[in-house]
């Protein structure tokens, strides 16, 4: 029982270092930590987050993500043609009716990624569960095209289907990670500036299932608003505090002139509260 307490500490401690710590560097830091805890290796290999990584895919010639979820063994399953590399005979593939969902999905998600990101790549993967199925959508985006300035966001989305009848509940787990970091003006790394993190939401919806294809339609809105609102949250956390915090070390305006406009608001706010009262 001491020692179950003991791998449970020590596993939230992990997870919440790992949190705290750039995900650009996520790999490195990781291997660094199996090293230190080598009993909670399944564990925590199964619960971080990882930068999702890019194959290509020999037969279609498209690119597609891997991640656990794809996986089998050492082979990754292409979303495009079902097919493992390296070959494998025996890998786990959805059924008939899922993969048929899961080629739709795919179909789907390429659109929305070059509406909303204009290139990267994603990948939507399905298998079957006991009442019903689940699945993984991935998104990936790297800007690296500039010495002064690069980027990358990776979005993994997990959501479980529960089918009801002609309705089913869904319940969606998204992590986005992000990193920007932007040189100075003649790109040293002196003057750099690193700004990254991550973060993760649960959203559960109960929606309408008239035929298979409702499923896709249905997993890409909540998808789409799960990450405008994950998007602000970051702008607001890394580029908005960043801004607050520039702005209380040296301000960009006279500060007499900001005392003054901020005087006539409270005056403002004043007189429009007593109006009301």
């Amino acid at each position: 029982m001491a020692d179950y307490e003991e791998n449970e500490q020590q596993m939230d401690c992990a997870l919440d270092l790992m949190r705290r710590l750039p995900p650009q560097s996520v790999e490195e830091n990781l291997v660094t930590l199996l090293e230190v805890l080598p009993e909670l290796t399944e564990d925590l290999l199964a619960a971080v987050d990882q930068p999702l990584k890019v194959r290509q895919d020999a037969h279609s010639g498209k690119e597609y993500l891997v991640c656990d979820y794809n996986r089998d063994g050492d082979s990754y399953r292409s979303p495009w043609t079902n097919t493992y590399d390296p070959p494998l005979a025996d890998g786990n593939v959805p059924s008939e009716r899922l993969r048929k969902l899961e080629a739709s999905a795919n179909d789907a998600f390429s659109t929305y990624k070059d509406l909303y990101y204009e290139g990267g790549v994603s990948s939507v993967y399905l298998w079957d569960m006991d009442e019903s199925f689940a699945g993984v959508v991935l998104i990936k985006k790297v800007n690296d095209g500039t010495v002064r300035s690069k980027g990358s966001w990776d979005s993994i989305h997990v959501v479980e289907v529960l089918e009801t009848g002609r309705q089913a509940r869904y319940k969606l787990t998204s992590t986005v990670m992000l990193y920007t970091v932007a040189s100075g003006a003649r790109g040293d790394r002196q003057s750099e500036i690193n700004l990254s993190g991550s973060l993760t939401r649960q959203d559960e919806r109960e929606l309408l299932v008239e035929d298979p294809n409702a499923h896709v339609a249905n997993i890409g809105r909540m998808v789409e608003d799960m990450e405008f609102k994950m998007r602000n949250s970051l702008q607001e956390v890394y580029f908005g505090k960043t801004h607050d915090i520039v702005n209380g070390l040296r301000s960009a305006t006279d500060l007499g002139e900001t005392k003054t406009r901020e005087r006539l608001q409270r005056d403002l706010f004043g007189q429009l509260k007593g109006r009301k009262d």
